[in-house]
This record gives structure tokens, sequence and C-alpha cells, in this order.
């Protein structure tokens, strides 16, 4: 059934490759544990063999800035929704790195920070890589990418993109700080 690697070898670049979206899951100290789905392929890299991060895009929430900021626990969990079954646990540390810090550079290159709507790159430093079976999940075809994040962004200007991320993203729904304070 299920097991453990030691790192994110060729094989396992190219599950998670192949997969048409992602889950990040992070929870507080004390609050609500949170679930998001990612989606856009391009917004996804394995950065080394134990260090993987995604482009964070604007949203409804701040939830996984302000755990990480918190406590930095993150989970990122991959499902094959194809023919062969499987499912790509990372459990790690995430930090978020966001515009004008000094690894923004270095970390920009490896993903379209020119998209609409974003805010940031989480990074997370890997502790633990572990598969399952999968048998479970259903099998279903993607119809494709679903561009209406990017549109929404792209239809704002950068002042009314900051000013959305100044109401609705400076806290969690516990009352953490998110991006209150950071970008």
């Amino acid at each position: 059934m299920g097991k453990i690697y030691d790192r994110i070898d060729e094989r396992l670049r190219a599950f998670i490759a192949a997969q048409p979206m992602f889950f990040v899951a992070t929870a507080p100290a004390d609050g609500h544990v949170n679930v998001s789905p990612k989606g856009y392929a391009d917004t996804f890299a394995v950065l080394d063999d134990r260090t993987v991060g995604y482009l964070d895009l604007t949203g409804s929430g701040a939830e996984t800035i302000a755990h990480l900021r918190e406590n930095g626990r993150i989970t990122v969990m991959f499902c094959s929704f194809g023919r062969t079954p499987g499912v790509l646990r990372l459990y790690g540390t995430g930090r978020v790195v966001t515009p004008g810090s000094p690894q923004w550079p270095d970390l920009a290159r490896r993903f379209p920070v020119d998209t609409p709507g974003s805010r940031a790159v989480t990074v997370v430093a890997v502790e633990r890589i572990a598969d399952s079976c999968g048998f479970g999940i259903p099998y279903m075809e993607p119809a494709g990418d679903r561009d209406m994040l990017r549109e929404w962004a792209a239809r704002k200007t950068p002042e009314k993109l900051s000013a959305y991320r100044a109401e609705n993203n400076a806290t969690s729904i516990d009352g953490l700080p998110a991006l209150d304070g950071i970008i």
C-alpha cells in the first residue's frame, strides 16, 4: 500500500506534474482547519528534492498564509484522477515569500509572477513524503483550466487589487494576521 520516500525523485516529480490540481491543508494552534484546492499547473514547482513551492494568487481569504505565519505546518496533497490511482502527500514547514523580499527574485523566475492576482510564493521545506493507493478516488477527466480567477484579477487595477487584499486578506477567519502588514 503506502510508502515513505526520503526525497522527491523523478518518478514523484512526474506524478506531481501530471496532476491538474493539488490541495493545501493548514491549521492554527487553535481554530479552523483549512483545506484549499489549487489549480493552474504552472503555479507549482519542485524546487529541489526536499523543497516545493507554489504561486499564491489573490483569493477570497488568506487562511494558509495566516496559519503559516503562526506555526508553519502545511501538507500538500496530490490525487490522481486518471486511470492509475495514487495519492501523494508532502508534509512540511511552509513560509510565505512576498514581492520585495530578498528571496523573491530567485523564486519569481520559477513561476509566472506576471499572472494577474499573484501575491506571494509559498515555499515548503518537505519533512515527510508519503504516498497511498488512492483506490477510492474517482476517475475523472479534466475539462481544462478555469480562468475565472485570473480574469477577475486582470480586471482590477493594482490599487483596487491592493484594496481588495486589505479588506479581505488581512486576517484569517480566526482573526490571525495574514497579509496584514506584509503586502
